[in-house]
């Protein structure tokens, strides 16, 4: 900024007001933040992933690992099913993901210690100190998404890497922390708006405007002495792309989706944001969370009891959801399948811890509390061996019994997919680099 000129407000023309501004806002712009992802960014593999966020932690023993020859208090009020999977047995509720349990693998032996809600992001960040009511800068650590946003970036420079559908609260996923509000994500619950051109601006006026922008650029061009405001223009016009180019516009606009597939996934929110999830990925998005929820507090799988609303118990409140869910996941799983998507897409879907082996919880009859020590998650698609069940827990579901699963191996299994290195780092505010995985391996049982 011209060191040998004197210090001060010196203003010698409105050109130089201008350039002053410019110089103090380059790093501001939706450009910057598109030159800023694409420094570090892997080649990309078209692979992608979208997370089903069952926010509030679902009761695995009253889905995925239940426990019929339990008392009516440790296995609870539902009855369960075969499946695909000889030996196999899950919730009565769970009949359509029960008849196609060959695409899918089920953890049951998830190690969620430490992890907690509200908010809380060690399933979303393998980072086990991720509790931001004890540590202040756990907020700080970068998720999943975030870091698949930088390493591997969008599979198209026109789509947004890393999405968030249906976001009831911003407690209920993990941010891009150290690495930079660039890496956050793209709230979908705003795309309307975004995509909204203001009254009495036409694409015509807003071309206009980008030639302007580009005249622009080019007095900032005049104090920039190492020439990199000539390599803007690239990102530039991805920005410009992003915006008034139609692709992620289109993604987003349901009612370009024909009727059937439309009528397939139904009018329930949560099976529109799938079928939004996978329209973002098959236009170029590469990783997509979908919040399970309905409210804005802990989440709907927060089963306490019915004496403790909005949550509700393990009947009134876990077992409307059931069906739901049964049909998002395995309408998901089955579009992308007959899309030839499935290989490329991988699907998870879990929550944050499971729940206390016995109902009763908190003076409910009905309720289970978090239960911080087993969990059960599924997963389908990525390319991976899928109709398995892996790990076990106790014959009352408290404790893992067989083949422990912890956040860093989801988190290996979730980078080795889309491509990212095993060893990936970032730096926090001194500089210092830390290992995104902990002692984690890709789980050997799906490669």
């Amino acid at each position: 900024m011209n060191p040998r000129v004197r210090d001060g407000v010196v203003v010698h023309g409105r050109r130089s007001v201008l350039k002053t501004s410019l110089a103090g806002l380059g790093g501001l712009t939706l450009p910057g933040l598109m030159k800023l992802r694409a420094e570090g960014t892997a080649t990309k593999s078209g692979k992608s992933v979208i997370l089903l966020w069952m926010t509030g932690g679902p009761s695995h023993i009253d889905t995925w690992d239940p426990k019929p020859d339990r008392p009516i208090e440790n296995r609870g009020p539902f009855k369960t099913i075969p499946t695909r999977l000889p030996g196999v047995r899950i919730c009565e509720f769970l009949p359509k993901q029960a008849a196609m349990l060959d695409k899918f693998t089920v953890i049951r032996s998830v190690d969620c210690r430490f992890s907690n809600h509200e908010p809380n992001m060690v399933m979303q960040t393998a980072n086990l100190a991720n509790e931001p009511r004890t540590n202040p800068k756990a907020k700080l650590y970068p998720s999943f998404g975030s870091i698949v946003a930088k390493h591997h970036g969008a599979n198209h420079p026109a789509m947004p890497p890393y999405v968030v559908l249906n976001m009831k609260s911003r407690s209920h996923v993990a941010w891009g922390g150290y690495l930079g509000t660039q890496y956050d994500p793209f709230d979908g619950n705003n795309a309307t708006k975004l995509f909204q051109l203001p009254a009495g601006l036409t694409m015509d006026r807003l071309h206009a405007r980008q030639a302007l922008s580009k005249q622009m650029d080019g007095l900032r061009a005049e104090i920039d002495a190492s020439g990199m405001m000539g390599a803007m223009d690239s990102f530039g016009q991805k920005a410009f792309d992003i915006v008034a180019g139609g692709r992620a516009q289109e993604a987003f606009d349901l009612e370009k989706e024909p009727k059937k597939i439309r009528d397939r996934y139904g009018e329930h929110d949560w099976a529109k944001q799938a079928l939004l999830a996978r329209r973002l990925v098959e236009r170029g998005s590469s990783f997509v969370t979908i919040d399970l929820s309905n409210h804005g507090a802990s989440g709907t799988w927060d089963n306490h009891g019915d004496n403790i609303p909005p949550y509700g118990g393990i009947w009134n409140g876990l077992r409307p959801l059931l069906p739901v869910f049964d049909h998002v996941i395995t309408t998901l799983v089955s579009d992308l399948g007959e899309r030839g998507m499935l290989d490329d897409t991988l699907v998870i879907a879990m929550g944050e811890f499971g729940r206390t082996p016995n109902l009763g919880t908190q003076g409910s009859t009905d309720g289970r509390n978090h239960w911080p020590v087993v969990m059960s998650m599924c997963l389908a698609g990525g390319g991976f061996r899928h109709g398995q069940v892996i790990g076990s827990s106790t014959k009352d579901g408290a404790e893992i019994d067989e083949r422990a699963v912890t956040p860093s191996d989801l988190a290996a299994t979730i980078f080795h997919h889309m491509g990212v290195p095993q060893d990936v780092t970032y730096a926090d505010h001194q500089g210092r680099p830390n290992f995104m995985i902990d002692q984690g391996r890709p789980l050997v049982e799906l490669i």
